[in-house]
């Protein structure tokens, strides 16, 4: 799964990378991003700018936004079997930009570690989103991270990964029109091209949102 990850990229490096304009009065480095926050994308609904989506997917159907607090990840294996998020994946994909993921390693506790790429370069996740529609008129753009098997660097901390999409890749998951090629972009990201570091407890909490966050821990053997 993927519960908290981070984007704190410097806004030219956001536009030299993805190519997309950034409008520096709504975009904010995020340390500690977390389900609920509005959260950067770039959508296939608007894929020449940076939008700011809810993370936890409300589907359109939906008659209680709150359903998004259970739908922060959705599994890729199984996306086609899900009614929640079959619709969704035929026409909403988005890119979910990242510099980082958290995920908690069960050794004498919880250990939380980061996880990025060798290069320190940000990356994009396969994300779905939806438009939701409140009887009074709000309206919410929200997402879900896909998620995928862990490769080998990934398998002795969690069992699942978020789908880190190859550079390459990226638009074609914005515009492919076909399920099958869709489906062959879910897949565990390179493990040679990543490395992950355990890091402080800080990230357990939302509230804390600072480069504290993704220092290096030492932890004594």
């Amino acid at each position: 799964m993927c519960g908290r990850y981070s984007f704190a990229i410097e806004d030219d490096l956001i536009m030299e990378r993805f190519g997309i304009r950034v409008r520096t009065a709504i975009y904010k480095a995020t340390y500690n991003c977390a389900p609920s926050q509005d959260l950067a994308v770039i959508s296939n609904g608007n894929p020449g700018s940076l939008s700011f989506y809810r993370w936890g997917l409300i589907p359109y159907w939906a008659k209680d936004p709150a359903i998004g607090n259970r739908m922060i990840n959705a599994r890729s294996e199984t996306l086609l079997e899900k009614a929640s998020f079959k619709y969704v994946f035929r026409r909403n994909r988005c890119l979910v930009l990242a510099d980082s993921f958290f995920e908690w390693k069960k050794d004498h506790g919880k250990i939380p570690y980061r996880i990025l790429l060798k290069s320190r370069a940000p990356f994009a996740m396969a994300g779905i989103w939806d438009r939701w529609v409140s009887n009074t008129g709000e309206i919410v753009h929200s997402f879900a991270i896909l998620t995928t098997k862990a490769n080998e660097l990934m398998l002795p901390i969690h069992d699942r990964m978020p789908v880190m999409l190859l550079p390459e890749d990226e638009k074609a998951w914005l515009e492919k029109p076909t399920e099958t090629e869709l489906t062959s972009l879910l897949k565990p990201y390179p493990p040679e091209a990543m490395e992950a570091y355990p890091i402080s407890c800080l990230v357990n909490s939302p509230q804390n949102n600072g480069p504290d966050i993704i220092k290096p821990l030492t932890i004594d053997s």
